[in-house]
């Protein structure tokens, strides 16, 4: 009985997933360069990436239309062995993949020191570079303020400005004032909760983590219940790809404000506990997958860094194949 309860959960989220209208390929296999194929090398051959991705409903046809684009945006680069082709991340590619890593396998969001990061915008813009700009800053977390500035509780303005250039926004810089600023909490003045409600809309994010709760709890539940003996190494490899999947989007909304900063019931919370947890059940079972069906053009299979279990900040002993904690 057990048993069928986390077969039918599991089942009921890679359903509705081969259901979709349209899937985005191109993100997915996004998701599964960074997730899987990074800690292998960050390389792999199109004919496993099909094979990878074949039992979510993405045929042949649709991953490689989907490479093409990515390798045309400058996020992969190929490499040709005979009639097989490698693919792998280039510099940029992995520089993103870097960045998202660092929130998607956080265990925790870091505090706050109560001061507040401000980027000014002194002078005019043009409509092309303002708005690359906002975008540039939207992927790092800030909002944007009524005067046309940008804001953030707790990110590294030396580093923005660093991947502002690495973006090609080199030229927009002149135009920028990085500040450090503290509320100094004047009677009648504006709050860090007034900031934090003009700056970001967090109402739908919250939605959206409410509706990721619903898709994974049921499983989360199922494996506490019985363990993760019953599932099968394929599956484990098509949930944690989804749950990846599903936080990355999530979190390339997020903010990543500071806890002190979000409502007491805020769901980002409760989504990011239970993303560690359910990774932490799947990691050993979807491991003995892509140790399976991860090849290189040459035949030969890339083995995982062990930095892979640093993942969330708990030990695992993948050879075991389960978690080193509970």
């Amino acid at each position: 009985m057990v048993k069928d309860t986390v077969s039918k959960a599991i089942d009921v989220r890679l359903e509705r997933f081969r259901q979709k209208s349209r899937i985005q390929a191109g993100s997915l296999i996004t998701t599964v360069f960074g997730d899987a194929i990074l800690p292998r090398g960050g390389r792999v051959s199109l004919g496993s990436m099909i094979q990878l991705l074949q039992p979510l409903g993405v045929n042949e046809r649709l991953v490689r239309t989907a490479v093409y684009r990515l390798v045309k945006e400058e996020w992969l680069q190929s490499e040709a062995l005979g009639r097989k082709t490698d693919y792998m991340l280039t510099r940029s590619g992995r520089s993103r993949f870097d960045e998202a890593s660092r929130q998607i396998y956080a265990a925790d969001i870091p505090g706050w020191d109560r001061r507040w990061r401000l980027i000014l915008v002194i002078g005019e813009l043009d409509i092309r570079s303002r708005e690359q700009l906002r975008r540039a800053l939207f992927w790092h977390g800030f909002g944007e303020t009524a005067s046309g500035g940008f804001v953030h509780p707790t990110a590294d303005l030396e580093k923005v400005m660093d991947s502002l250039v690495s973006e090609g926004l080199d030229t927009v810089l002149a135009h920028l004032m990085p500040l450090v600023a503290v509320n100094s909490r004047t009677l009648q003045c504006a709050t860090d909760i007034d900031m934090v409600q003009k700056a970001w809309n967090l109402d739908d994010l919250a939605l959206s983590y409410q509706g990721f709760l619903q898709k994974y709890q049921p499983i989360r539940d199922a494996l506490v219940a019985c363990g993760p003996e019953d599932v099968s190494e394929e599956n484990a490899f098509l949930v944690r790809t989804l749950l990846i999947h599903d936080v990355r989007r999530l979190l390339l909304r997020d903010p990543q404000l500071p806890e002190s900063l979000l409502p007491v019931t805020w769901p980002g919370s409760s989504a990011r506990h239970l993303c560690r947890d359910l990774y932490r059940k799947l990691l050993p079972l979807s491991e003995r997958h892509l140790d399976a069906h991860v090849r290189l053009s040459s035949g030969s299979a890339p083995q995982a860094s062990r930095a892979l279990v640093s993942r969330f900040e708990f030990g695992m002993d993948l050879d075991a194949g389960a978690p080193g904690a509970a």
